[in-house]
């Protein structure tokens, strides 16, 4: 279901210093998600997006970023991705997400996209455009198997098809790398598939990997990540709620070992596990470790 509605403001100011993606700004046009992915931490109930599954469209969201983005005096990364991904499949009618990102170059600013959507690749005329000062482009990928990623993010492009998009980026000179979160306990936390993700990665020119071996639950998104998981994973509910309670951050098994192997392995294919960030003209290093 779609709905159209008119937002006050797009562009948000992030207020703390973000560790993982150095970002200075916040934009998000969908409000919603058409991949369907079971974890989704959206869906909680303090982010107050009624029925994630609606996807409401903020028609006028170009009109107020070539209002609001002149206004800002201090040049910083504008992040988009955080609350609802912007290539959905609805982006191929809209192009909204292209617009936005031809108002970005424009006016100079860096740029970073978080997605499961190949359809950036569309796009990339003006990443590249824009990565004359900086953009970065992050897929996020939980897991290697494509028949397993369609039960935990059924509208979502594939894994493989996630890949097969990073090259291409890649390949035309594009930052990209992997958000490899979150890694679900009990489906996900084996070594085959850690290792099989950062060799794909190494393949199809990540320079960054950004993990997290864990999943966060809280409230209504518990409640519905457990009802899907009785329908697809039965007897998996059980050992997350022995396990972890109404805990809301829920780390994989054998946790450390996974994160020590997943280091060595960045080490082997010469991939980071931190990404760069744009600050005062130029590109620098953020860490997490």
């Amino acid at each position: 279901m779609i709905e159209e509605i008119r937002a006050k403001k797009i562009l948000f100011h992030v207020k703390y210093d973000d560790p993982w993606f150095g970002l200075k700004y916040n934009m998000n046009i969908y409000r919603g998600c058409q991949h369907g992915c079971i974890y989704c931490d959206s869906r909680s109930q303090c982010y107050q997006i009624d029925n994630f599954d609606v996807v409401r469209v903020k028609i006028n969201a170009v009109k107020l970023l070539k209002k609001e983005l002149p206004s800002k005096r201090k040049k910083g990364t504008i992040g988009t991705g955080s609350m609802g991904d912007p290539y959905i499949p609805l982006e191929k009618k809209m192009k909204l997400t292209r617009e936005a990102l031809k108002v970005i170059a424009s006016n100079h600013f860096p740029v970073h996209i978080i997605t499961k959507g190949d359809l950036v690749v569309r796009d990339k005329d003006i990443l590249q455009d824009i990565n004359r000062i900086y953009s970065a482009v992050s897929f996020t990928v939980t897991t290697s198997d494509d028949k397993l990623a369609k039960k935990i993010e059924p509208g979502a492009p594939t894994p493989s098809e996630r890949f097969k998009a990073m090259k291409d980026l890649a390949d035309a000179g594009i930052y990209t790398g992997l958000t490899m979160m979150p890694i679900l306990p009990f489906i996900e936390d084996n070594d085959a598939n850690i290792r099989d993700i950062v060799e794909k990665a190494g393949v199809h020119g990540a320079k960054y990997i950004i993990p997290s071996f864990a999943v966060t639950l809280r409230d209504r998104q518990r409640a519905y990540y457990y009802h899907k998981l009785d329908k697809l994973f039965p007897g998996i509910r059980k050992k997350y709620e022995t396990r972890y309670g109404n805990d809301y951050g829920c780390s994989v098994n054998n946790a450390h070992r996974l994160r020590t192997n997943f280091k060595e392995l960045c080490r082997r294919y010469g991939i980071e596990t931190k990404m760069s960030k744009y600050d005062d003209g130029q590109p620098v290093q953020l860490s997490l470790f």
